[in-house]
């Protein structure tokens, strides 16, 4: 809607938007998204009671607060009113009055600060993560084989609470069970833990606590147009790496509309179900190996172990495991299927049963074990988690590592945009790039 007022009339207010450099910038930004996910989540609506400003026109209005590097929200609110004509290029509703100067009254416009702090509390997770898929999926039409190779990672972020101040005298700062009154959502965890050598030669592990949250991202990697975010998720930080990845990897495949064939991570994301995800389509997860076994067993290709003498063992009967896994067990070669008569020195030998080894019969479970870890495949792919570290570069350039919120909602939904922000720079290149080939052409 282009207002009038006793100093501009309509084509003269067209005029300014058209020209103004701000307003063109933000024309290009938010053309490279796809706003009907959010004119249909709009329509889906009650129509009932006063009509409500727009959900394209705060979505717009965050995604400048983030932009422009503003990290509280009565800054955002303070540019509005130095904008006016960004406030009609955002869609919100106009209260009009033609004797101002736009022809509208910008104070009562622009929802006041408290209003606009619920409204990103508010927002509805699941139209952002709509928002940030339709990004994937014009990525995917510029740049073909997008999502085969997909890298895994998390990213800790602070929440905004005294306790993570050192310089601030705090009573218990590291007391897990306690809820702080600055952000009760928030937990604590270990952002990074390191081994420190004593003065006696032994090394102690020393660990780095803070309040905060958990940014996973599921990101595929290109080298001529860069890295995109196919998936995120944010969660407490007081939870495992591990527990990022089945969030991740359902939307990612549902953004992309198919399964990527390779996955990468590090150690942290070493399970069994990592590996089932990428061999059941035909692939590998380059993933360390993080053993936690003290009584490691040697394997054959296909993953049949072998006995403290080196014998392959003997399969008897499969069962479904308590972890969630088919469990195949083995036992001594010498008394099963049938007792051979040969003797061994295993005291388990001595009890009548011998060796006896329930090992993960999944396919996942059998790739985690013989995966060739030092071959060219393994580390072609595990190189490209460095994806992931630019993601998470990008994002603090844009604040996610110190957002100024204080619940797990708005720090979520601030994720989320500043995704979108990520993915559609990308997309922006990959325009640039590809309609310069095309001119070549």
């Amino acid at each position: 809607m282009i207002p009038t007022s006793h100093l501009f009339d309509q084509s003269t207010i067209a005029a300014l938007l058209d020209h103004d450099p701000m307003i063109q910038d933000y024309r290009t930004f938010f053309s490279l998204l796809d706003w009907s996910v959010v004119s249909q989540w709009q329509a889906q609506r009650s129509p009932r009671g006063r009509p409500p400003h727009p959900e394209t026109a705060y979505l717009k209005a965050f995604l400048l607060r983030i932009r422009e590097g503003m990290i509280y929200t009565s800054q955002l609110r303070r540019f509005l009113l130095r904008h006016p004509l960004l406030v009609i290029e955002l869609g919100f509703h106009l209260v009009l009055d033609s004797s101002q100067p736009y022809g509208f009254d910008l104070e009562q416009t622009v929802p006041c600060e408290f209003w606009l702090r619920e409204k990103l509390r508010g927002f509805d997770q699941t139209l952002l993560q709509a928002l940030l898929h339709t990004t994937v999926h014009a990525l995917q039409a510029e740049i073909p084989g997008l999502g085969e190779t997909v890298a895994f990672d998390v990213k800790h972020i602070y929440a905004w609470v005294r306790e993570n101040n050192e310089r601030a005298y705090v009573p218990d700062r590291y007391d897990k069970t306690r809820r702080l009154v600055g952000d009760p959502d928030c937990r604590l965890g270990v952002k990074r833990s390191t081994n420190q050598e004593q003065p006696d030669g032994t090394t102690r592990e020393k660990k780095e606590y803070i309040w905060g949250y958990g940014t996973g991202v599921a990101v595929a990697t290109t080298v001529d147009y860069g890295s995109v975010v196919l998936a995120e998720y944010t969660q407490p930080f007081n939870e495992g790496d591990i527990t990022y990845f089945r969030p991740l990897y359902q939307p990612t495949v549902v953004a992309l509309n198919q399964f990527p064939t390779y996955l990468t991570a590090d150690a942290a994301y070493d399970a069994w179900y990592v590996y089932e995800a990428a061999v059941r389509h035909g692939g590998i997860a380059a993933v360390p190996l993080n053993q936690h076994s003290k009584t490691l067993f040697p394997r054959t290709a296909d993953g049949t172990p072998r006995c403290d003498k080196g014998l392959l063992m003997q399969p008897t009967k499969q069962f479904h495991h308590t972890y969630g896994y088919r469990a195949q067990r083995f036992q001594c070669p010498l008394l099963f299927p049938e007792k051979t008569g040969m003797t061994c020195e295993h005291e388990q030998f001595a009890k009548g049963k011998g060796c006896v080894k329930d090992v993960n019969w999944e396919r996942g479970g059998i790739q985690r074990v013989t995966l060739d870890r030092d071959g060219p495949l393994f580390h072609g792919l595990y190189n490209q988690r460095t994806g992931c570290e630019r993601i998470n570069a990008l994002a603090k350039e844009l604040g996610i590592e110190r957002p100024r919120v204080r619940n797990s909602r708005s720090v979520a939904n601030l994720n989320t945009l500043i995704y979108v922000i990520v993915n559609a720079r990308v997309l922006a290149k990959a325009k640039s790039i590809n309609q310069g080939l095309l001119q070549m052409n």
